[in-house]
């Protein structure tokens, strides 16, 4: 009998922490963190080229997202010291810079077998939810790196349990033309806002909020979000 109540409690659980995620998928556009003032952003940044992209795009990013907190894999070498050059610049030109670095465990390495990405990602997962839980960021900003699952699940628990609306805006990496990455497929269900920078995965993803680079979201006071310097075309997100 005790068994009985013990599945009973499970399901009812499962099935409460369910609709809880519907809830903060279904309302998430409604979600305008820019109308209090400054935004907190935490910045998921890959190594080599993804921390090319998510720094060019934080450069176009105003003032208004402010503290910045950067997240990188522990066996990430170069992240850092890009990001602290792009800070050092930014520094020169606008407000004294608040920004943090942060490392969790990568997700998975490359050429990783996927049985041993399980427990390296399980391993991230728990590293992730009580920094996000600490810095409680408004947003969550990520193009594509496998660090950034673990984080995004992190920022919807927030949500889930009632504690914070994390804003979930993710931008697929330039080199995706026609399909989307792993993390990607995974995050193209779960962000608030999903942005692809090629027409063809535009055409194959149609999804609310999702906007192929040249076209714009609404959101709130007008921030651009990232920018196509060949055909000179701007995403904007506004936040308030």
């Amino acid at each position: 009998m005790a068994w009985l109540c013990v599945v009973g409690s499970a399901v009812v659980l499962l099935t409460v922490l369910v609709l809880r995620l519907f809830g903060v998928l279904r309302h998430g556009s409604e979600y305008k963190p820019g109308q209090k003032g400054s935004v907190s952003v935490l910045v998921v940044a890959g190594s080599g080229g993804h921390t090319t992209e998510i720094v060019r795009l934080m450069g176009s990013l105003s003032r208004s997202y402010n503290p910045r907190h950067y997240v990188i894999a522990d066996t990430d070498k170069m992240s850092e010291d890009k990001i602290r050059t792009f800070e050092a610049e930014r520094e020169k030109s606008v407000l004294p810079s608040q920004f943090t670095i942060h490392r969790i465990p990568r997700s998975r390495e490359v050429r990783q077998s996927w049985s041993s990405s399980v427990l390296s990602s399980l391993s991230a997962l728990m590293s992730s939810v009580p920094l996000v839980f600490r810095l409680q960021p408004d947003m969550l900003l990520c193009n594509g790196p496998g660090t950034c699952v673990p984080l995004c699940a992190a920022g919807l628990l927030l949500g889930i349990l009632g504690l914070k609306r994390v804003l979930i805006v993710y931008v697929e990496s330039i080199c995706r033309v026609e399909t989307l990455s792993l993390s990607g497929k995974i995050l193209y269900y779960f962000s608030d806002y999903f942005f692809v920078q090629w027409a063809p995965l535009k055409d194959k993803y149609p999804i609310k909020n999702q906007n192929c680079l040249g076209n714009t979201a609404v959101l709130g006071p007008q921030h651009v979000l990232g920018q196509d310097e060949g055909q000179n075309k701007e995403v904007t997100v506004v936040l308030g």
